[in-house]
């Protein structure tokens, strides 16, 4: 009985893994935090 309550929670967790990555892969690649430039004038 414990293999099979095992194996149950084995499966639902991978399910939700791949449902989880699948859902971030189709994120906008604009929604990163944009990198910190230089500023014109380096006496700033």
């Amino acid at each position: 009985m414990a293999d099979g309550f095992i194996e149950k929670r084995q499966q639902d967790y991978e399910a939700r893994k791949e449902a989880y990555l699948r859902k971030k892969k189709h994120l906008p690649a604009n929604r990163r935090k944009p990198a910190i430039g230089r500023p014109d004038d380096e006496a700033l």
